[in-house]
């Protein structure tokens, strides 16, 4: 049989070292679709049950593995579906290539049956974003798509129509000008060195500064050692966003965790009274929470230079490589004998991790969801991987389930979409087959892509998908009463039986109801050598409450109470009976 157009675009994925496409497929790629098949001994195609898992699939290999990423969707709505998952690449700077089919070239844009331009569709989430025109403007244009994504670390999209992708790889449809053999699939990864005078600025800052904080991001995932050495030799606290959950472990004697609404009281304390501030690999969204304008002296390290004073204002900008520049810094700054900046913040964090503990030990009934965040948490292999999703669950994730050095976690992000905790823990199983793979999710977010788990069972995933059940949408219910005042509404959901959702996909289930309970369940869930969903039915009224209660959420709160929240007098029990606790 001839060679396709098709054929051309698998080649270059080969060649580019693509060895995992998320997808599904539909008469709009069927061309490509059969050029996989061809070569399926060379890529796995892992056929998802919504175009919208394929995408945070691809978004979740690209996190797990920092390899190019790859989803595929038929023409029309399966393109479509792709949206919400390739935003989530966007915002959260990963290499995800989405391919789609367009219908017959010459009925593109004639009412015909999903005729959907999907490049005009796809302008805003890409990078780069063509249209095929013919079997030898492929391997420019995919050549091109895979480098561009690697190195600017984004979203990129390739459409072709479904006629063009059986057009024969003949060389005589060549323009003039496309040379045959001109491109090929080298990347070379940059890793730039900070600029002599902004390291100079930088040195001098830090050396004066005497409370200093690192908050470290994304960027610095694979730093963990020059945070921690440049931290020791300056005496400064290291506080993390939440996609640099896992830069430092938590039993790091630098870390004070996570900041933000889901963060933690003394790390809320540093960033408050802190005099200086290195911002590394982050460009933490929350505004709020930095320190205030002019109280601390700033550096920020990034990849990106226009990103270089996003969020606070900075006196020293590092563009380059986190690793390298820690390394450059910690090499040329004075070390700081006076300790007691750091000293106050690791009590701190004692006490934080206290009350974390009693937390997450309680017996009551019905049970905290920060028991079964404890007590999986204390189970978590050296090398797990963890794939939250967003909503209450987070908050719990953040605080509840410490990190230890060699573990990876990630949610998303910048976007905070509900839904890629399952097909993000079904990307890094493919990925890392020996490792423990963890979905830790809520129950409004498994719920939306919950047919995905037979994925799992379908290629004998051992995922471990733990959900956290307070048949509610939490986030939303406390962020309409504790932000706005207003009565919680439209939030409540109507129950389901996971455990019998995972036994009807042919994987299987358990349910938590008692922390007594608890550790032995997710024993034995662990234990188990296939998929698993394990139903912790948890109390709905227990709040996902800010490290530090401003006055005015307190008032709110109250204000929603009394305006008609359902459940007010549980709701008010709850908070009462937590603070009571906390303070005796």
């Amino acid at each position: 049989m001839a060679r396709t157009a098709s054929d051309i675009l698998v080649d270059v994925l080969v060649d580019w070292g693509v060895d995992t496409v998320f997808g599904i497929p539909g008469d709009g790629i069927n061309g490509i679709v059969e050029a996989l098949r061809r070569r399926q001994d060379d890529i796995r195609f892992v056929q998802v049950r919504h175009e919208e898992a394929a995408a945070f699939a691809a978004c979740g290999y690209a996190k797990f593995t920092g390899k190019l990423g790859v989803c595929i969707a038929t023409s029309g709505p399966g393109g479509l579906h792709l949206l919400n998952g390739l935003y989530d690449a966007k915002l959260d700077h990963q290499p995800v290539l989405a391919i789609t089919g367009l219908q017959y070239h010459d009925l593109i844009g004639t009412h015909t049956q999903q005729d959907v331009e999907l490049d005009k569709v796809f302008q805003d989430v890409s990078l780069f974003n063509q249209r095929i025109m013919g079997a030898a403007h492929v391997a420019n244009i995919t050549t091109l798509a895979c480098r561009t994504a690697l190195a600017h670390r984004g979203v990129v999209h390739i459409t072709m129509p479904v006629d063009l992708q059986e057009q024969a790889a003949s060389d005589d449809t060549r323009a003039p000008r496309n040379v045959k053999g001109h491109t090929n699939a080298l990347f070379a990864p940059e890793l730039p060195v900070p600029s002599e005078a902004e390291t100079r600025r930088a040195v001098e800052i830090l050396d004066a500064g005497q409370r200093i904080v690192i908050m470290a991001g994304q960027g610095a995932l694979k730093a963990t050692d020059q945070l921690e050495r440049l931290a020791e030799k300056l005496g400064a606290v290291i506080v993390k966003a939440l996609l640099g959950k896992a830069a430092v472990p938590d039993d790091s004697p630098f870390t004070t965790g996570q900041i933000g609404l889901l963060g933690t009281a003394p790390s809320q304390t540093a960033l408050e009274t802190c005099d200086t501030l290195l911002i590394a690999g982050s460009t933490f969204p929350y505004i709020e929470y930095y320190p205030k304008p002019g109280q601390a002296r700033a550096i920020q390290i990034d990849l990106d230079a226009a990103r270089i004073g996003l969020r606070y204002p900075t006196e020293a900008g590092l563009v380059g490589d986190c690793a390298l520049a820690l390394d450059i810094l910690t090499q040329r700054v004075k070390r700081h004998d006076d300790r007691s900046f750091l000293e106050t913040a690791q009590a701190g964090k004692a006490d934080w991790m206290k009350l974390m503990e009693e937390r997450g030990t309680r017996q009551d009934l019905p049970m905290k969801p920060q028991v079964a965040a404890w007590e999986l948490g204390k189970r978590l292999t050296d090398t797990a991987i963890v794939a939250c999703d967003s909503g209450t669950i987070a908050t719990w994730w953040a605080r509840q389930i410490p990190v230890k050095r060699g573990q990876m976690h990630t949610l998303s992000g910048n976007l905070a979409t509900m839904a890629p905790g399952l097909p993000y823990a079904i990307a890094a199983q493919i990925a890392y087959p020996d490792r423990q793979v963890i979905a830790y999710v809520g129950d409004g977010g498994f719920s939306m892509l919950m047919a995905d788990f037979v994925t799992a069972v379908k290629y004998k995933l051992p995922i471990k998908v733990i959900i956290n059940n307070n048949s509610s949408l939490g986030q939303i219910r406390w962020e309409q009463m504790v932000m706005l005042g207003n009565p919680e509404y439209v939030c409540d959901l109507h129950p389901i039986d996971f455990a019998k959702v995972a036994e009807a996909c042919g994987g299987t289930g358990f349910t938590i109801r008692d922390p007594k309970e608890c550790g032995a369940t997710l024993d034995a869930a662990l234990a188990h050598p296939g998929p698993v969903v394990v139903d912790c039915l948890v109390d709905n009224n227990e709040p996902p409450m800010p490290a530090k209660v401003e006055a005015k959420q307190a008032l709110h709160f109250a204000e929603a109470l009394a305006r008609g929240t359902p459940d007010a007098l549980g709701l008010a029990a709850t908070m009462f009976k937590n603070r009571a606790r906390e303070i005796i």
